[in-house]
């Protein structure tokens, strides 16, 4: 254990575009340790991830731990079925947090969005989007995003999401919204507003 803290701690390379945080790694090896069923290379890389909050990650952000493609998609795999890390695109992961003692977990549907979008191309509409810009008490139960690159329905981090294709041209006409350090996009309050009227 101490031998595996010790591999935790030294100086890791940092892949770019990690957020930073003030927990201290050691002690996030020693709650990644207690997490039955991992590998010490799994406890590595989940490790680094934390201590980095970097929960939505790709295959780039943890290449420099492994020699080859193929030692990358054998890890994916197992942290897959092991219910660690859950797919949300083609090429981006994200990671359940330690916290999550279940393995369950979820994040803002707004961020989850614009995660699966890779943050262009898209924007919120439908009842979630009316919700946020206060023009209806209803709750919404699910997301509709409207992309250029995908249609149909999908269910993620515990969320519905229904896809919409539509164009650069409608695309263009998102506002970009703020929830933590998470920006999103979403149809303008004027555009939701109009929906509105249409749906009377």
């Amino acid at each position: 254990m101490v031998k595996l803290i010790q591999t935790l701690t030294s100086k890791p390379k940092k892949p770019q575009h990690l957020y930073t945080c003030n927990m201290n790694i050691v002690n996030i090896a020693i709650l990644v340790l207690h997490m039955k069923g991992l590998s010490k290379q799994e406890i590595k890389v989940i490790a680094e991830l934390e201590f980095y909050q970097r929960y939505y990650f790709t295959k780039d952000d943890i290449r420099h731990h492994f020699g080859n493609p193929r030692e990358i998609r054998d890890f994916i795999y197992h942290l897959k079925k092991k219910g660690r890390i859950v797919r949300i695109n083609r090429r981006k992961y994200y990671l359940v947090p330690i916290k999550a003692k279940s393995g369950k977990w979820s994040d803002n549907p707004f961020v989850i969005a614009d995660e699966i979008c890779d943050g262009k191309d898209y924007f919120i509409g439908g009842w979630a989007a009316a919700s946020y810009w206060h023009l209806t008490e209803q709750i919404p139960m699910r997301i509709d995003v409207y992309t250029t690159r995908r249609q149909g329905k999908a269910r993620i981090l515990n969320t519905n999401f229904v896809f919409h294709r539509t164009s650069r041209k409608m695309t263009a006409k998102a506002v970009t919204q703020k929830i933590g350090n998470n920006n999103f996009e979403i149809a303008p309050k004027s555009m939701m507003a109009e929906w509105m009227k249409s749906r009377k």
